[in-house]
C-alpha cells in the first residue's frame, strides 16, 4: 500500500532539487502535488518528470498575498492540503563585512519570511479539517553556522525555531510540525561550490561522501506519512554524521 494515499501536499521550490525529487517520490507513494515556484521553466520541465497527479503554481513565497491566492488555488483545484513542505530557499554568501544589505533582505525573503507566509496560508485550512502536517527545510548551518553564511545560516536556525513555536501552538489542532536539517547534498545549490570547498565538507563528513536529493525525499516521506504520527516540534540531521 502507498504511503501518501490520498494525501495532497504542497511543495514550496519543487521545480528541481531536493524539492523536485520529494514531488516525484510523494506522487509515487499516492500523493497529489502541488509545486510551488518563481519558476515557471523549470516548474514546467519538473511536471513532465513528477507525472501523476500533479500541478505547478508559480509562486513569490516571500509575497504573502501571492502565497495565499495559490493556497486557495490549490484548495480549489484538489480539494484540501494535508502537507506543507517549506523547501524554498536561496543563497547569497559573503562575510558579514562584505555581504550587501540586499543579498541580507533577499536571503530573509525567501527562507524564513517565505516558510512563514506558507504557513499562515495553509494553517487556517488545517485547523479547519482538524489534522495537518507542516514541514521545514532547515540545515545543518542553522544549528552549528557556517563561515560566509551570516544570512542563511541565521534563516535556517529561525526556521527551527519557527519549527519549535508551531508544534507547540498546532499540537491540539491535530497539526504536526517539525524540520529536516540536511547536511552537504548533491543539488544545484551545492554545484555552484567549488570543487576545493566540496571536497573539504566531503572531509569532514563521517561517511565520506555527500548525500543524494532521494535520501532528503526518503525522510520527508516519513515526516509526511502517518508513521510518524507521534512525532512533533523535532529536527531531524540528514547529514552523514557531520555534525557528531
Amino acid at each position: 500500500m502507498n504511503r501518501l494515499n490520498g494525501k495532497v501536499a504542497i511543495i514550496t521550490g519543487g521545480a528541481g532539487g531536493i524539492g523536485k525529487e520529494t514531488a516525484k517520490l510523494f506522487v509515487k507513494e499516492g500523493a497529489s502535488v502541488a509545486i510551488f515556484d518563481v519558476n515557471k521553466d523549470g516548474i514546467d520541465a519538473a511536471l513532465k518528470e513528477i507525472a501523476g497527479n500533479s500541478k505547478g503554481y508559480v509562486v513569490d513565497v516571500s509575497d504573502f498575498e501571492d502565497v495565499n491566492k495559490n493556497v486557495q488555488s490549490v484548495i480549489k483545484d484538489f480539494g484540501y492540503v494535508d502537507v506543507l513542505i517549506n523547501n524554498a530557499g536561496i543563497t547569497r554568501d559573503g562575510f558579514l563585512t562584505k555581504m550587501e544589505i540586499e543579498d541580507w533582505n533577499k536571503v530573509i525573503a525567501i527562507n524564513l519570511t517565505g516558510t512563514f507566509n506558507c504557513a499562515k496560508a495553509v494553517a487556517p485550512h488545517m485547523m479547519e479539517r482538524g489534522k495537518g502536517n507542516i514541514i521545514n527545510v532547515s540545515s545543518v548551518v542553522g544549528v552549528y553556522g557556517n563561515i560566509g553564511q551570516t544570512n542563511y545560516s541565521a534563516t535556517k536556525a529561525g526556521v527551527i525555531g519557527l519549527t519549535k513555536t508551531w508544534a507547540k501552538e498546532f499540537a491540539k489542532k491535530g497539526i504536526r510540525v517539525n524540520a529536516i536539517a540536511p547536511g552537504f547534498i548533491k543539488t544545484p545549490m551545492t554545484e555552484k561550490v567549488p570543487e576545493k570547498v566540496l571536497q573539504i565538507m566531503i572531509d569532514k563528513t563521517p561517511m565520506g561522501r555527500m548525500g543524494e536529493p532521494i535520501e532528503v525525499a526518503n525522510v520527508l516521506l516519513f515526516l509526511a506519512s502517518d508513521e510518524s504520527s507521534f512525532v512533533t516540534g523535532h529536527t531531524l540531521h540528514i547529514d552523514g554524521g557531520v555534525t557528531l
